[in-house]
């Protein structure tokens, strides 16, 4: 293989991980609408990138390309929907 053909196409394979950038955060909130209970949130959102735990309380946090969403568990209810970081 020539070595130009070579250095593209390892340009290419060196470029498809920043293809797979992270959803924003109004994505992540689209995808959890109507969930109720934390199976229902891990088969709509998959896991979390961070798992808080203080008694029968979680806070599941998920990463956006705009900031991060966090949702609030109680026993295995969803109760609350935060989202932090930049606008939208």
């Amino acid at each position: 293989m020539p070595r130009r053909a070579a250095a593209a196409l390892m340009l290419c394979l060196l470029a498809l991980p920043l293809a797979a950038c992270e959803p924003s955060k109004a994505d992540l909130l689209d995808k959890a609408e109507g969930v109720t209970t934390k199976q229902g949130l891990r088969d709509a959102l998959g896991q979390p990138d961070d798992i808080a735990k203080l008694g029968p309380i979680e806070t599941w946090t998920y990463h956006a390309d705009n900031g991060a969403v966090t949702f609030l568990i109680a026993g295995d209810a969803v109760t609350l929907k935060t989202a932090g970081g930049t606008a939208q």
